[in-house]
């Protein structure tokens, strides 16, 4: 992580909860210790996420003290199943994402995202294709010929678990190219930072992951952008977007909140007012354009329905490569 970056998530502290009080309510009424479960290690995007918003909210006055802690393994598979074993528990949040979702079924764990209790999705994070700054491939359109004629011969390396976002946009980005999925050699990395060395060191022929990480590589020319997955191109990065470059694929990485399953409505109600806080600040906004973020708050049954439907998508995809 970058000096600037490292000071902009220095840990700062929250608490999720607001009063059942109605909108007359002070902005924070702390009601119980809080606690944010991260589930992976320091300064991954999880981890990055919920200190960028502990901060916000405490500088709002959203929120008070909540205690963040990381509970690395297997994708979030572990952090996952403490969540599931806390029931009830108004005073615990976890922040999850797509990555969650996949580890959940490349580990075969019974347990589903859905099984908690949704609250809210916070952001998407478009990825890009990334190869060093002197590979042959100058476009995307060149690495997908060359991928197509020899899929086993390009390797693409990625932040992720098997069933993690960096692991699940390469295959996606290979169906849409007309490669077999089984054809696809990934190689996970544990985060970026094993995945840098990786791609500048040519132990890959590009990688897939959030840009943010990378800017410095980018912005002294070690590293190239390709191309980006969203629906729009990224400010300051020079690349255009998988569509514009003949290829019918949006995809994006996404971040959220849940808490233990069998919460009372009231309480889930409280956290998702204190989220709807939040994503009103000006300030939230301002954290949303400096990391590169993109708004996509949801709450309520959108939410659930957005897990339920990306279960099934990631489901489907791992069934395909006999990963599940």
């Amino acid at each position: 992580m970058t000096l600037h970056k490292a000071v902009r998530v220095i840990a700062l502290t929250i608490l999720l909860t607001l009063s059942a009080c109605g909108t007359s309510a002070p902005a924070a009424t702390l009601v119980n210790p809080t606690r944010m479960m991260v589930p992976n290690t320091p300064g991954g995007g999880y981890d990055i996420t919920a200190r960028v918003a502990a901060r916000v909210m405490e500088d709002a006055g959203i929120s008070g003290h909540m205690e963040i802690f990381n509970v690395p393994g297997e994708g979030g598979s572990v952090a996952l199943a403490r969540l599931m074993n806390e029931t009830g528990n108004r005073g615990l949040v976890m922040m999850m994402g797509l990555g969650v979702v996949g580890s959940s079924y490349a580990n075969g764990s019974r347990i589903k995202v859905s099984d908690a209790t949704p609250v809210a999705k916070l952001l998407e994070e478009p990825e890009g294709i990334l190869v060093r700054g002197d590979s042959p491939y100058r476009t995307v359109g060149d690495l997908v010929a060359a991928w197509k004629a020899s899929p086993h011969s390009v390797t693409v390396g990625g932040g992720s678990a098997i069933g993690g976002p960096d692991h699940l946009f390469p295959m996606e980005l290979a169906r849409a190219a007309g490669i077999r999925l089984t054809d696809v050699a990934y190689q996970p990395y544990s985060g970026g930072g094993e995945l840098l060395p990786a791609l500048l060191g040519s132990k890959i022929a590009f990688g897939t992951s959030g840009i943010a990480e990378y800017e410095e590589q980018i912005a002294s020319g070690q590293l190239r952008v390709l191309a980006v997955s969203g629906q729009d191109r990224q400010p300051g990065i020079s690349a255009p977007t998988l569509r514009e470059s003949g290829i019918d694929l949006a995809f994006t990485n996404w971040r959220g909140l849940m808490a233990p399953p069998g919460l009372s409505d009231s309480d889930r109600k409280r956290l998702t007012e204190a989220l709807t806080r939040l994503h009103e600040s000006q300030a939230w906004k301002q954290a949303l354009a400096d990391n590169g973020w993109e708004d996509s708050f949801t709450t309520g049954a959108d939410f659930d329905a957005f897990l339920k439907q990306q279960e099934s998508t990631v489901a489907s995809t791992l069934t395909e490569l006999n990963l599940h």
